[in-house]
């Protein structure tokens, strides 16, 4: 049994401007390294067997806090825990996708698992590619706790799976910048601990909010405007 501390980046100016940051090499803003300060100062006092990040410099601007303030050595980057890549829509905002890419953009907001953008991943893969990453963690550290710090995607991941959740469908869990959730591994077993802990970050702005069940609902009434007209 593997006790894992994960924690999404720090904000970035693209987590603002809501831009498909997928696997694309962002730093923190301003608003993110005070966010990555505030998780360390929170779990300063959290024993921690070992400190894993995704490669990305997001992952590993809020990591490399962390380890200053629990005096632990460089994070262990592993490049499996980075975000779903998004192929050619990396770098855009929602309305650049769907003017440039309409159809993209119609068959991404299906959130069906075996879609992906084109050279990107699909869901059913990514999905596939965490877990193998975490479970492979947890076994080389059974029966310690280990912070891991990686994207919202991956914890989205961790969630569907933890609650049984369908790959397909839109977002239902919160998974706030530089929010704390625990969970348990045990063997093909994730049990949610404690999810979205953002008390750390209680007088920051509030944060921007990719809101998939939005955007779902949109499409569903523009379907039945147009079936309507």
């Amino acid at each position: 049994m593997t006790e894992l501390i994960l924690i999404r980046h720090g904000e970035t100016d693209w987590n603002r401007e809501l831009r498909f940051q997928g696997q694309l090499d962002v730093p923190l803003n301003a608003t993110g390294l005070e966010q990555a300060r505030r998780v360390a100062e929170r779990l300063a006092t959290q024993p921690l067997d070992a400190l894993v990040s995704s490669d990305l410099q997001r992952a590993l601007q809020t990591a490399q806090a962390l380890a200053q303030r629990v005096g632990s050595s460089a994070p262990l980057l592993e490049a499996a825990l980075r975000e779903q890549h998004f192929g050619r829509v990396e770098g855009l905002c929602v309305p650049e996708i769907q003017q440039q890419f309409p159809q993209d953009w119609a068959q991404w907001v299906r959130f069906d698992e075996h879609y992906a953008f084109e050279g990107g991943e699909c869901t059913r893969d990514f999905h596939a590619r965490v877990l193998a990453a975490l479970q492979d963690l947890a076994r080389r550290h059974a029966g310690q706790t280990v912070a891991v710090v990686t994207h919202g995607g991956v914890l989205d991941m961790v969630y569907r799976s933890a609650r049984g959740l369908s790959l397909s469908g839109p977002r239902v869990s919160e998974i706030p910048n530089a929010g704390i959730n625990r969970v348990r591994l045990q063997g093909d077993t994730i049990e949610i601990l404690d999810w979205a802990d953002t008390r750390h970050l209680a007088d920051l702005p509030p944060q921007p909010v990719y809101d998939q069940q939005r955007l779902v609902r949109e499409r569903e009434a523009a379907t039945q405007a147009a079936d309507s007209a």
